[in-house]
C-alpha cells in the first residue's frame, strides 16, 4: 500500500504546483512540460524494460547453469548460517540464499547487468515461500532493503564518468562512496532487524558483521597503499576479473556435473525474457509519477526549501549543490547520473560539489526503481514497511556522504 500513496503522492504535489504556477505566474506552458514528461517517461519505462530483456536472458540463462552446477547452493551453505538469522522464516538451505549472495556480491563491484537479473531470481525464490503472493514477507523486506542499500565496494562507473570529465584523479571519492555505502547498509539491516525483531547480537550475526568490517577495512587500507594514479584502473580491472571467473566458474562445474550446459543456459534464459516482459507496466507507472514530480519544478522547490533550511541555521550550504543527486538516486539512476555529471560540468569535477555529487551516486540504489521492478517481477502490490526502510538507508548514505566529502574534500 506504501507505494500505492506515493505513486499518489507524485502526481497530486506534481498537479498542485504546477497549477500553481498557472495561477501566480500564468506560465500556461506548465501543463504542456507535464504532457510532455508523462509520454516521455513512459517511453522511457518502456526502453528501460527492454534493455534489460538482454542482461535479464544472459544473467538468468548463466544463473540457471550455476544452480544446477551447484555454484548456488555451495554459496547458500557458505552464507547460511548468517542467512539463517537474518531471513528465519526461511527453511534452512534455502534456493534463495545462493542467489541473494550473487546479488550482494555483483552490488559491491557495481555490475548493475549481473545484480538485477540474480535479484529478480533471488525474489522470485523468496515468492515461492510467501504465504499471501500478493503482500511483502519479511524476507522479501530484508533482501529488497538490503539491496537497495546498494552497498557498492568498487564504484567503477563513477570513476568512469569523471575520468571522461577530466578529473585529477578519478578514484579519489573511492573511501568516501565505501564508507557512506556501508553506513546504508547497516541502517537499512539495523532498521528492518529491529522490526522484524532480528537479533543482531547474536554470535553468528556478529560474527559475520564483524568479519565484513574487518575485511572492508583491509579494502580501504590496500587501496590507500597504492599510488592515486592506479587506483582506479586496479579496481576496474578487479570489477571485470571477477566477473569473468564467475562466469568461467559456472561453466566449469557444471562441467563436472555432466550438465548440458547449453540446454542449462536456454532454460534460464527464456525464464529471464518473461521476467522482462513482466516488469513493464510497474516501471512505467512508477517512472510516469516521478516526471510529473520534476516536471512540475516540485523537485526545485524542494531543494531551495532545503538550501534555505541551513542557510538559515547558520550552516554551510555548499553542500546543497548536490542535493538533486541526493533526492533523485531513490527515484531514477539516470536521472541522478545525468544531475551527477551536470554538478560536475557546472561547478567542475575536482569541486566540492562535483566530489560530493559523485559519492552520493555510488552511495546508494535507486529505492524506487528497485521496488517497482523486483515487487512488480512477483506480483507484489502490498509493500508494508520496504519503502520506509529504504528510504532511511537512502538517507543515512547520503548524510554520512555529505559527512566524509567536507573531511575529504574540505
Amino acid at each position: 500500500m506504501a507505494l500505492n500513496y506515493i505513486w499518489i503522492a507524485f502526481f497530486l504535489i506534481g498537479f498542485v504546483v504546477a497549477l500553481g504556477k498557472l495561477i501566480f505566474t500564468g506560465n500556461t506552458q506548465i501543463f504542456n512540460e507535464l504532457v510532455a514528461a508523462v509520454f516521455s517517461n513512459a517511453k522511457t519505462g518502456f526502453e528501460i524494460s527492454i534493455g534489460l530483456t538482454g542482461a535479464l536472458t544472459l544473467w538468468m540463462g548463466l544463473m540457471k547453469v550455476g544452480e544446477k552446477g551447484g555454484v548456488v547452493s555451495l554459496l547458500g551453505r557458505a552464507i547460511g548460517p548468517l542467512f539463517e538469522k537474518l531471513f528465519p522464516e526461511l527453511p534452512r538451505g534455502h534456493p534463495a540464499y545462493g542467489s541473494i549472495m550473487l546479488n550482494i556480491a555483483a552490488n559491491m563491484l557495481n555490475l548493475d547487468n549481473a545484480a538485477t537479473p540474480v535479484g529478480l531470481k533471488a525474489m522470485k525464490e523468496l515468492q515461492e515461500s510467501n504465504p499471501n503472493k500478493e503482500t511483502a514477507s519479511n524476507a522479501q523486506i530484508m533482501f529488497l532493503v538490503l539491496n537497495a542499500a546498494g552497498f557498492t565496494v568498487i564504484p567503477v562507473s563513477v570513476m568512469v564518468y569523471r575520468i571522461q570529465l577530466g578529473a585529477a584523479n578519478p578514484a579519489d571519492i573511492f573511501i568516501p562512496v565505501l564508507i557512506s555505502t556501508f553506513c546504508a547498509l547497516m541502517t537499512g539491516l539495523i532498521t528492518v532487524a529491529l522490526i522484524q525483531k532480528i537479533n543482531l547480537f547474536d554470535k553468528v550475526v556478529m560474527a559475520y558483521l564483524g568479519g565484513l568490517t574487518a575485511v572492508l577495512a583491509g579494502v580501504i587500507f590496500y587501496f590507500t597503499r597504492l599510488p592515486k594514479d592506479q587506483i582506479s584502473a586496479v579496481s576496474t580491472f578487479a570489477a571485470n576479473f571477477i566477473l569473468i571467473l564467475i562466469i568461467v566458474t559456472f561453466i566449469v562445474l557444471a562441467l563436472i556435473k555432466k550438465v548440458n550446459v547449453y540446454d542449462a543456459f536456454i532454460e534460464g534464459a527464456k525464464e529471464g525474457f518473461n521476467i522482462a516482459i513482466r516488469i513493464i507496466p510497474f516501471l512505467v507507472a512508477i517512472l510516469v509519477a516521478i516526471g510529473i514530480f520534476r516536471a512540475s519544478g516540485a523537485m526545485d522547490y524542494l531543494i531551495s526549501g532545503i538550501t534555505s533550511f541551513f542557510a538559515w541555521l547558520g550552516l554551510d550550504t555548499r553542500f546543497t549543490g548536490a542535493l538533486p543527486v541526493a533526492l533523485m538516486k531513490p527515484l531514477s539512476g539516470s536521472g541522478a547520473r545525468g544531475l551527477m555529471v551536470d554538478a560536475m560540468t557546472t561547478h567542475g569535477p575536482d569541486s566540492f560539489v562535483g566530489r560530493l555529487a559523485c559519492t552520493m551516486q555510488g552511495t546508494t540504489d535507486t529505492t524506487f526503481y528497485i521496488i517497482a521492478v523486483y515487487f512488480g517481477s512477483v506480483g507484489i502490490k502490498n509493500t508494508r514497511y520496504a519503502v520506509g526502510c529504504g528510504l532511511l538507508a537512502d538517507l543515512a548514505g547520503f548524510t554520512a556522504a555529505i559527512f566524509m566529502a567536507y573531511l575529504f574534500f574540505g
